[in-house]
């Protein structure tokens, strides 16, 4: 198909025009405006002669001696460029005879002035100042007629630039823009796989048509192809649909299985999804020493089992029903696999966790007994030897010593209670436990009630940071029992968004006045040194009504052992 009226060169052509007319009418109104410039003068210069025709009859009578002076400024002024400028043939026929007429009568009137016939001149005067009437009437209409000329060029061409400038726009709303939204719309239709789209303007004999002849060609052969296409890709489908299922069954159990901790709800989302996706009517999983279902069992439909093996050593067993007669073994026989697995880690990780807990908890409690416990019993034996040895007669000396023996007695007595406390049994290897069994003894020696609310994740951290996180909350609860006076005390732990653990103590009592330590306590410097060696930050604040001590740290801190 030929492009006959290319669209292009229809609107280059409207265009064009445009242009060309808004040339020639600024072009002719600027033409006229120029000629317009000294039109005032014209007609100031034309009525000047009035004034100097009557002067010229005064001096006659009056002041003859100014009379040849006057004669020459009023020639001068008939000769001016702003009236010699009138010669001009575009100037109207009107202006130039009656410029004319001034022009030829003058020197009749100039030989009565200088013969001194002044009676015959003031009598041809009146008819002279008439035509020079006349004359200024003719140039201003003359200077009106330019204007009504520029007015008139420019409303022509106004309204001719408007009448091309709408048929632009109709001709490109009809040739352009409707073949275009069209195309849109087919194009929309066609990548909705739609091939019926409303019919094309294949008759326009421009570029649009024939893009427009050439979309609905190529639309048809894609239907042809695409309905080929179809039937290909059903066939494949059916004969993929049921691996496809089968392989994405295995990988959503092999990514739950392993993509988070195992725990009991791992395990009873296992089976649910089991049954959901192959529709039994009831799946059991059995373990050691844990069962789980989901579904019920009908009394119609066989059961069917698969032993669950890891090593060669049974885990547990499977079995469901399926109202269909057989189930795929394969695919059952691979989730079986996997399930013997998953029960072996389980297993095995939490064998190793808890003696992991129980091992540092147990490393822990004798290097405490072995160092710490043999230099306090040390110390109380010397101090008995010095109690024997200084004189019962210094009483500053056996006050000092009595207050050494009380201060090695309340620490004897933390660092048993911290042994009991790293003693506890295999079901108690964790923080919690440890915190609960702290806060029971420092409950029977205050009057205060102690609370204590956690969230699951303080078992999750190893025994250097649990005895570092055990020593500042025991040390913020004492400060809060013996000195602030406090009646309630509440321990909050939690892990905040970026899994950070928050450990906070806070109390009603008197509230802290200061940071700073007194000389011979180290309470405060200890809690922030522990802090620092668990990588986190350790805030004491005053509140309206007591004090808030709050631990941050991270879950796995980069602090040196000692």
């Amino acid at each position: 198909m030929m492009v006959k009226r290319p669209v292009i060169r229809t609107i280059a052509r409207a265009l064009s025009a445009i242009v060309l007319l808004s040339l020639l009418t600024s072009g002719l109104a600027l033409m006229t405006l120029s000629s317009s410039l000294r039109d005032a003068e014209t007609v100031n210069v034309a009525g000047s002669l009035r004034m100097q025709i009557y002067r010229l009859a005064w001096d006659s009578t009056r002041d003859p001696q100014q009379l040849t002076h006057h004669i020459g400024l009023y020639e001068q002024t008939l000769d001016a460029p702003a009236l010699s400028n009138l010669e001009r043939a575009w100037v109207p026929i009107e202006v130039r005879n009656r410029y004319h007429y001034l022009r030829d009568n003058w020197p009749e009137l100039k030989q009565r002035l200088q013969t001194q016939n002044t009676l015959i001149y003031q009598q041809q005067v009146a008819s002279y100042v008439s035509e020079i009437n006349r004359f200024v009437l003719s140039v201003q209409h003359y200077a009106e007629l330019k204007m009504h000329l520029v007015v008139a060029s420019s409303l022509f061409g106004f309204l001719a630039i408007v009448g091309l400038a709408l048929w632009t726009i109709r001709f490109i709303r009809s040739n352009v823009v409707g073949p275009l939204d069209a195309l849109v719309t087919a194009s929309q239709f066609v990548e909705q796989t739609r091939f019926s789209f409303p019919p094309l303007p294949v008759a326009q004999p421009n570029e649009l048509g024939v893009l427009a002849h050439a979309f609905t060609a190529m639309a048809a052969r894609l239907q042809s192809h695409y309905r080929l296409l179809e039937d290909a890709v059903q066939e494949k489908t059916e004969s993929l649909t049921q691996a496809n299922r089968t392989l994405s069954l295995l990988y959503e159990s092999s990514q739950m299985l392993t993509s988070s901790a195992l725990n009991p709800d791992v395990f009873q989302g296992f089976i649910e999804q089991l049954q959901q996706r192959e529709g039994f009517n009831v799946v059991v999983l059995e373990s050691d020493n844990q069962t789980f279902q989901t579904g019920s069992s009908d009394a119609n439909c066989r059961w069917q089992r698969i032993t669950l093996r890891q090593d060669e050593q049974p885990f547990g067993e499977l079995r469901w029903q399926s109202p269909q007669r057989a189930s795929p073994g394969e695919l059952m026989q691979s989730l079986a696999n996997m399930l013997a697995r998953a029960l072996w880690v389980w297993q095995t990780q939490k064998q190793y966790q808890q003696m992991l807990l129980i091992e540092e908890r147990a490393t822990i409690a004798r290097e405490l007994h072995d160092s710490l416990a043999q230099s306090l019993s040390f110390l109380r034996i010397q101090l008995t030897l010095l109690r024997r040895t200084v004189d019962g007669s210094q009483l500053a000396a056996q006050s000092i010593i009595s207050e050494f023996d009380r201060a090695l007695a309340d620490a004897y007595q933390q660092l048993r209670e911290l042994l009991t406390t790293f003693r506890l049994t295999i079901e108690q290897a964790d923080l919690v436990a440890a915190l609960q069994a702290m806060i029971v003894p420092l409950q029977e020696q205050s009057q205060a009630a102690i609370q204590f609310d956690y969230q699951p994740g303080l078992q999750s951290l190893d025994a250097q940071q649990q005895v570092h996180v055990l020593q500042i909350a025991r040390e913020a609860l004492l400060n809060a029992i013996r000195h602030a006076g406090a009646q309630q005390i509440r321990i909050c732990y939690q892990r905040i968004a970026e899994e950070d653990h928050l450990l906070t103590i806070e109390d009603d009592g008197i509230g802290i006045r200061s940071t700073e330590e007194p000389p011979g306590h180290y309470g405060l410097t200890i809690m922030a040194e522990r802090a620092a060696r668990l990588a986190g930050t350790l805030l004491i604040t005053p509140q309206e009504r007591g004090t808030r001590v709050t631990l941050r740290f991270p879950p796995r801190p980069t602090y040196l052992l000692e």
